[in-house]
């Protein structure tokens, strides 16, 4: 199986502009990423999709000092530009993973690209959302090329166009699904992502703690004990917790009820957003 892992990154996020370029002990956010997927033990091509965007002219560089592919594709499409980085490795099978993940562990990855693989076809989407359990910034949905090129064909509603996968996951017996779930449910609870400088504060904490050139990649469970041990990280961005991207689909969304998001302090004096 050609197994193509698409890390999709661009420069304009547009709570925390410029985030894969924040330093993390020495180098670019994006670029520690990079490593820890590199890390992981699946055979696996991995390739940054990236926009056609002049604001995104940096992040070829960055993916090339990680020694990752690049390929430039539709600034809000990103259903499209998957298939774009699929097609330009002849996948057969294609993970996402989103690059404000820093966090992420590649023991986790290998579990859920795992299952995939040893399922030799009984699915054609996998991932570990559906429902979460982990912590959030531990996303990973792997699918069939088929499964992909179906979404692309047939996926018309705007979200299911800028979030890839919804297509494939949000109606039940539509595609041959499974959810690889933890042993415990922290995906409202613990946020090991970046959208806001609170993120940043906390996972630029947990690198400077247990990060080691030489080293195994760190793992999830250190990170569980350094937040247990120090509950003065944790509490950098604890009140985002829970907020996520379905809060604002929750009208379109199937199988996404308010239970699993959250609004920002803000957004909640509002009465929420939708």
């Amino acid at each position: 199986m050609n197994l193509v892992v698409v890390v999709q990154a661009r420069a304009s996020s547009t709570r925390l502009p410029g985030k894969i370029f924040m330093d993390l002990c020495g180098a670019p956010l994006l670029v520690r990423m990079l490593e820890r997927l590199k890390a992981c033990k699946t055979p696996f091509t991995l390739v940054v999709a990236t926009t056609d965007d002049p604001a995104d002219d940096q992040i070829p560089a960055l993916a090339a000092q990680a020694s990752v592919a690049c390929v430039r594709g539709h600034p809000t499409d990103l259903l499209e530009r998957h298939l774009t980085a699929a097609r330009a490795f002849s996948a057969d099978a294609v993970a996402k993973i989103p690059s404000d993940c820093p966090l992420i562990d590649p023991r986790v990855v290998d579990r859920i690209l795992g299952t995939f693989v040893e399922a030799n076809g009984a699915y054609e989407y996998v991932s570990n959302l559906h429902p979460a359990t982990w912590p959030d910034g531990y996303d990973v949905e792997v699918m069939s090329m088929d499964a992909l090129e179906r979404a692309g064909r047939e996926a018309t509603r705007p979200h299911e166009r800028e979030h890839t996968t919804p297509y494939l996951w949000d109606e039940q017996g539509r595609f041959r699904c499974h959810n690889v779930a933890w042993d415990r449910d922290l995906s409202m609870t613990h946020r090991l992502t970046i959208d806001y400088a609170e993120d940043y504060a906390l996972i630029k904490a947990v690198y400077e703690a247990l990060y080691r050139p030489e080293g195994e990649a760190f793992s999830l469970d250190q990170i569980l004990a350094l937040l247990d041990a120090r509950p003065d990280l944790y509490a950098l961005n604890a009140h985002l917790s829970g907020v996520n991207w379905y809060r604002h689909h929750l009208d379109e969304l199937q199988t996404i009820d308010v239970s699993r998001t959250r609004w920002t302090a803000a957004e909640q004096a509002q009465g929420g957003a939708r």
